[in-house]
């Protein structure tokens, strides 16, 4: 039993942020060819590509506002023109922006996460999905977060634009599902990064005691839990949120 995305195209949006880089690289080390998607960073979508490339695979940059339905189809006739159809999308790319308490975060932060969450997830639907249900195959993976369950003060914006991710993505599995497209979403915890490595900033022992594998999770790991669900070896999976957070957070049943 192996991981095998070959013959797969998978388009990651924020693929050279901290964890999108390691999840353009993990699907690709799986086989899949890759469309790296970045808002900003042009010099580390070049550097990514070439890393893609010298592992045998097939590379794409599209750049575009994720919050723009129009932006999102002119990447898609990009990515078919160099690549061929997405079977796999990775909603990754988030707006960031200062956390504060809800008197002083300001109303364009709520706008901006519910662009890039909301938004953005139903935007790739309606690009991505016609032709999945025409090929009867497709994943379509939401990177959510733990704080979407853990609430805490200053994380308003961010949670408010996750949850109306989550409820997007599991009315999206209950719509497509019959097209034997999946939709899942995977929620990181607090993530080692290579921003971590380079600062020596990977630990941090307040929040670690808190978590039950009492560590952080990396990068690595995400990706991996990623790689997992575009795959067929989750094909019975959908609808489903799943923590990568070391049990910080635990949903019920």
């Amino acid at each position: 039993m192996n991981l095998n995305l070959s013959n797969r195209v998978a388009l990651v949006t924020g693929a050279t942020g901290q964890l999108g880089r390691v999840m353009a690289r993990t699907l690709a080390q799986c086989g899949a060819d890759i469309a790296i998607h970045y808002r900003n960073n042009e010099a580390q979508a070049i550097k990514l590509q070439d890393e893609i490339k010298a592992m045998g695979r097939r590379a794409a940059i599209v750049h575009g506002d994720i919050t723009s339905l129009e932006a999102i189809l002119g990447m898609k006739e990009t990515i078919e023109r160099e690549l061929g159809s997405v079977n796999i999308v990775v909603a990754n790319a988030v707006a960031q922006y200062k956390w504060t308490t809800i008197l002083e975060q300001s109303p364009e932060d709520y706008e901006s996460q519910f662009e890039s969450c909301v938004m953005q997830s139903v935007y790739l639907a309606k690009a991505f999905a016609p032709t999945m249900i025409e090929a009867k195959w497709g994943r379509f993976i939401g990177i959510n977060t733990e704080c979407a369950m853990q609430n805490f003060p200053t994380q308003s914006a961010y949670v408010a634009g996750k949850r109306g991710m989550d409820g997007v993505y599991r009315i999206l599995a209950k719509e497509i599902g019959e097209h034997q497209i999946t939709v899942n979403q995977v929620a990181p915890g607090w993530t080692i990064s290579d921003q971590d490595r380079e600062n020596n900033t990977e630990r941090s022992e307040s929040y670690e005691s808190t978590v039950p594998l009492k560590r952080r999770g990396t990068d690595q790991e995400i990706a991996n839990a990623v790689a997992f669900l575009a795959s067929d070896l989750a094909s019975f999976i959908t609808g489903a949120y799943i923590p990568v957070s070391g049990g910080n957070v635990m949903p019920a049943i």
